[in-house]
Parts: structure tokens; C-alpha cells; sequence
């Protein structure tokens, strides 16, 4: 009880820290405010954790805004700027990290998707243990080595030490799939299943669920690049790009959809949960353009990297689209 009246206690100073000079709290702001003020807190209508939607992935319940972890990694998409992961390592101190996850956790986030490494691995650990912290652990597959056995002992890894799902990296799937090996795809897919958790499979490339559709992969969740093209960078030299360049160029660092108009055709008529992430393009979009660019065109979840200044108002964001009704061709699928 103690913990979860902290962690209301720093939501609190945060919004009211908000609002000092001459900003004041807007209207969605102020609500939340006025929620979190309340003791104890008001029940959870069904559907929703906090202020935000849910969906199921599996057996998980799942808000429909995830944090994400490459910030808390200390690794940002910044094109030319040499000096941003740096800057990253200095800013995001254990502290800080803390602090921006029970920031989610009270803005109604409830899961996580976050790297397996050491680094997180210790900082879940203490999160839980010392913070009373709740977040669910979705956790990227990426083994050193591109054999079976590399990638069961990085499961084994992560459910041991608390990771209630598991996707294979959307780098590590682009390479299977453009190397013909669909078939470990579907293997460690299997593995993921067989270790107790919700098992995904991401892609930066469309052509990736493309395969695993045709070989009838069935994951719990595709965790899938979505963005539009509507900002300058995208692609100032208009090349035609052909399938696999994602990643392949340092000046296309914040290109990681290059499909977006066949990734929403095809994904439509996929009955399969789909997590857009990249939606901001590294930053490029705004979060109201972005987010309601993935919700209207068929995101059932979105994973968005937030700094801790940023959590509130992207909550805010995403359960006012939410809230609206969104206008999509491609039905709810979580």
C-alpha cells in the first residue's frame, strides 16, 4: 500500500510541477489530476487499466500504449548526432528509470517491451522488488549466434527472471526471412510457446509477416514498424526502395517502414494482434499525429520510447484518440 501511494504521490508532483508560471494544466490534464487525488483509488471499469483501453494478447492484458525500452537502453534512431546515446546514458540513471516507470504505471501503462541484457535484467529486478513495481516484461529475442539453441537459452533467460512474453527481434526476423530460413522463425517461435509465455514475431520488413502468414505461423502478436511517410526525411532523394533496405543506411536511420501504405493493405486482413512500434519515426512525427495514423490504420497496440516528460501527455494523447471511437477498416483484433 505504502509503494502505491508513492508512486501517486510523484504523478501528483509532476502534474502539478507542470503547471508552474504561466502553463496551466489543460482540461485532460487536470482530470487525470483530479483521478489520481482520489484515496483510495476508484475501481477499474472492465477494458481498461487506469486511464487507458486494453486488449489481450493471449492470457495478457495488455494497455494499448507500451513503453518502450531503446531509451531506457540508452540507444535513440538520431540520424547524424553522434552524441545522443551518450547523452541517453547520462540522463536515464537507475533512478531515473525507476521514476519514469511509475510514471507509466500511474498514468495507467502497464507493460513493457524491453531488452534482455544484464542492465535490464537488474534494474526489472530492483523495479519490482524495491519499488513494488507491476509493469509486464515483454521481452525482444536477439542471440549473438543464429542457431536454435542460442535462442532457447536467451528465453529460458528471460521467463527465469520474469518476462511474461517474448517476439523475436524485428532485425533477427527481417534476416530470417530474407535468408530463406522461415523454418527457424517458426521453431523459435515454438520454443517461446513451450516456455509458459505469450510468443510474437517482429519486423521492420513487410515481407516478414508476409512469410509467416503464407507458412502459417500463428504467433500471439506481430510486433510491426508503422509510420507515415509525411515527413521530410522520409525520403528526400525519392528512391525506390526495394524490400530488406530497412536498416541498411545510416541516413535512413528514422525510415523503418518503408511500406506504410502495403504494410496497412496487407495487415488488414490479418486476424493476428498487431503492436505498431517506430510509429513516431524516431521522433519525426508528433505523438497525435503518429498515434492516430496507427490506430485508424489497424494497430491494435502501440509501443512508443517515452522519456518521463513525455508519459503523461502521450497517455493523454492516446486515451483521448481512443476514447473518440476510432474510424478503422481493420476490425479490433485485441
Amino acid at each position: 500500500m505504502s509503494s502505491q501511494l508513492d508512486r501517486r504521490d510523484f504523478l501528483k508532483k509532476s502534474l502539478a510541477g507542470s503547471a508552474a508560471g504561466a502553463v496551466a494544466l489543460s482540461l485532460e490534464e487536470q482530470t487525470l489530476l483530479a483521478q489520481l487525488r482520489k484515496k483510495p483509488a476508484p475501481a477499474e471499469p472492465a477494458g481498461s487499466a487506469g486511464s487507458l483501453p486494453t486488449g489481450k494478447l493471449g492470457n495478457l492484458t495488455v494497455t494499448r500504449l507500451i513503453v518502450g525500452g531503446n531509451l531506457t537502453s540508452f540507444n535513440a534512431h538520431s540520424r547524424d548526432l553522434v552524441y545522443v546515446s551518450a547523452l541517453l546514458r547520462q540522463y536515464f540513471t537507475a533512478e531515473k528509470i525507476f521514476e519514469t516507470w511509475e510514471l507509466c504505471e500511474e498514468c495507467g501503462i502497464n507493460t513493457a517491451v524491453l531488452r534482455l541484457d544484464d542492465h535490464m535484467i537488474g534494474l526489472l529486478t530492483r523495479y519490482w522488488n524495491e519499488r513494488g513495481g507491476k509493469l509486464q516484461w515483454i521481452v525482444q529475442i536477439k542471440p549473438r549466434q543464429r542457431d536454435l539453441e542460442a535462442f532457447k537459452t536467451d528465453i529460458k533467460q528471460a521467463v527465469d527472471n520474469g518476462a511474461v512474453g517474448a517476439y523475436i527481434q524485428g532485425n533477427v526476423s527481417d534476416n530470417l526471412v530474407k535468408d530463406g530460413q522461415v523454418d527457424l522463425l517458426a521453431k523459435v517461435l515454438q520454443c517461446i510457446k513451450d516456455a509458459g509465455v505469450v510468443a510474437g514475431i517482429g519486423a521492420h520488413d513487410l515481407q516478414v509477416p508476409i512469410a509467416c502468414e503464407k507458412a502459417g505461423l500463428k504467433p500471439d502478436f506481430y510486433l510491426k514498424t508503422l509510420h507515415s511517410a509525411n515527413y521530410w526525411s522520409f525520403n528526400p532523394r525519392g528512391e525506390q526502395w526495394e524490400p530488406f533496405h530497412v536498416g541498411g543506411r545510416k541516413d535512413a536511420d528514422n525510415v523503418w517502414c518503408t511500406q506504410p501504405q502495403e504494410t496497412i493493405d496487407f495487415m488488414k486482413n490479418v486476424t493476428i494482434p498487431w503492436i505498431a512500434f517506430k510509429v513516431l519515426a524516431a521522433g519525426a512525427i508528433p505523438p497525435q499525429a503518429a498515434f492516430q495514423h496507427a490506430y485508424e490504420n489497424g494497430a491494435d497496440f502501440i509501443c512508443a520510447g517515452m522519456f518521463d516528460f513525455q508519459v503523461r501527455e502521450d497517455v493523454i494523447i492516446a486515451r483521448k484518440i481512443l476514447s473518440a471511437g476510432v474510424q478503422r477498416q481493420r476490425p479490433w483484433r485485441a
